[in-house]
């Protein structure tokens, strides 16, 4: 049986003092390294919401949300849009761009100003008005298999008001095909001071 060489304590000690430096450094590192070093690494190095989805409803009620949405609060840019038809006679989208995106785990909070609106009023169906610039917020919850969603305009029952940057309600919805990804991102947190 061959004979192992175990290192001597001196190697040993060179090892440890040069792997806490490594951490050290690492640790210490300013957030444009760390940004480097995560996309380097395949990660990634801003929050993100992406994707589209058909909500569970009845029959004849087809709500459909779709989000492309990338970067940190109030730095996020991108899309969403919005479509809502009803039993085939009241209906149409809206579609605007984004401009807050906060992620936490697999849940993100985003808010967009509408850009476009196109919808078909019908008597006896709920008038839309006019929500060109306004803001409104989205909630999604990643939840993998069966993904949920909230809008700001939960309790209104249309989105008449503005809502402030990255407000939105709980993710009370539930997609019925369809896929949500989150990304979570948060920028690196200075060390305290001792």
């Amino acid at each position: 049986m061959p004979r192992v060489r175990r290192p001597s304590a001196a190697v040993a000690t060179a090892l440890a003092l040069c792997a806490g430096s490594v951490l050290t450094l690492g640790a210490a590192a300013p957030s444009g390294a760390a940004t480097a070093g995560a996309r380097a690494a395949g990660g990634t190095a801003e929050p993100s919401l992406t994707g589209a989805g058909k909500l569970q409803r009845r029959p004849g009620d087809d709500v459909h949300f779709a989000f492309n949405a990338h970067g940190f609060a109030d730095k996020a840019s991108g899309t969403f849009y919005v479509s809502h038809h009803m039993d085939k006679k009241w209906g149409g989208h809206f579609k605007g761009r984004i401009d807050c995106l906060l992620t936490g785990g697999p849940v993100a909070v985003a808010t967009g100003v509408v850009t476009e609106v196109d919808f078909t009023g019908a008597p006896g169906y709920p008038d839309l008005g006019d929500i060109k610039g306004k803001r409104f917020g989205f909630t999604v919850l990643d939840d993998g298999r069966k993904d949920r969603l909230g809008y700001s305009w939960a309790m209104d029952g249309l989105p008449r008001n503005s809502v402030g940057k990255c407000q939105s309600s709980a993710p009370f919805e539930t997609l019925e095909k369809g896929d949500f990804r989150v990304r979570h991102w948060m920028p690196p947190r200075p060390a305290a001071r001792g």
